[in-house]
């Protein structure tokens, strides 16, 4: 297991939260669309936003936390509506590579059965991340069909849940 917690997203956490976006924008943009720069100049706001969703129930965002509080990468859900959510996931350049995306995704699966009611998870990768796509493979994700994202094709899965309830 990779030296990181998981926590719930705080407003505390923006500032590490903006370092680890703004460090590993170019990385992301390698495999995911770019948030673009009204992002990031109005970065407090979206926090914000997003934390008022999370009061919602809509959503649930997490932050990866190294010993040091630096955020090495996010694992979120969103559009919690009957019983189901769709999961996403990020890592920071530095932390590629040693297992800290599969140990996240393991780690949210109970948490999204017991703490948040769900039954279901849903995600989608572009098929040319290799590595996302591997992560949602060994933590149980079955794929379900194809799709478009941004423009790339790419594939959706899903992934039960009962085994934790």
């Amino acid at each position: 297991m990779p030296a990181a917690e998981i926590q719930l997203l705080r407003e505390e956490h923006a500032p590490a939260l903006l370092a680890f976006e703004r460090d590993n924008r170019a990385w992301f943009a390698a495999s995911v669309p770019d948030r673009g720069d009204a992002y990031f100049a109005h970065f407090d706001e979206r926090v914000r936003a997003n934390l008022d969703e999370q009061a919602a129930g809509v959503c649930r965002f997490h932050v990866l936390l190294a010993p040091d509080g630096a955020v090495l990468g996010r694992i979120n859900l969103f559009d919690l509506v009957d019983g189901a959510a769709d999961l996403g996931y990020r890592v920071a350049e530095r932390a590629a590579g040693q297992g800290l995306a599969t140990w996240a995704v393991r780690e949210i699966l109970p948490l999204s059965a017991t703490r948040y009611g769900l039954a279901t998870l849903r995600a989608a990768s572009r098929t040319d991340n290799a590595a996302s796509r591997a992560v949602l493979t060994r933590t149980g994700f079955t794929p379900t069909g194809e799709t478009r994202l941004s423009g790339h094709p790419g594939l959706t899965y899903a992934r039960d849940l009962a085994e934790f309830r």
